[in-house]
């Protein structure tokens, strides 16, 4: 096993991760969890299930982190943390927001004209 120990992410404000398999896994795991919230015909839904699970697959079939990083390329395995991160916090606020369902009422004509004072 070719094990590879990094000192620097050399982003500001973005430390290493020491573990990232055992970060990464289960925050992928949740965010698959909480998906099933979602219509299964939500295309959020299907899109993000889709990235998750070949991202979750990557990392349980590479210890290497140099190979998941090259075979998720999406940033270095911080930056992948910060995105699942990420990702929980906008899943919660959607779940709130519903942007699934239907408007309360008709939108505005040219809603989304530009510019707007046509």
């Amino acid at each position: 096993i070719n094990i590879f120990y990094l000192q620097s992410t050399y982003i500001k404000g973005l430390a290493v991760s020491k573990y990232p398999h055992q970060e990464l896994i289960p925050l992928y795991n949740k965010i698959l969890r909480m998906l099933q919230k979602f219509p299964k015909d939500y295309t959020y839904r299907t899109e993000t299930e889709g990235i998750i699970k070949t991202r979750l697959t990557v990392m349980q079939q590479n210890e290497n982190i140099q190979v998941v990083e090259e075979k998720i390329n999406c940033g270095q395995v911080e930056e992948l943390i910060v995105q699942a991160k990420n990702e929980l916090s906008l899943m919660e606020k959607m779940l709130i927001w519903k942007p699934w369902e239907k408007l309360i009422q008709e939108a505005p004509p040219n809603q989304w004209t530009w510019p707007p004072h046509k």
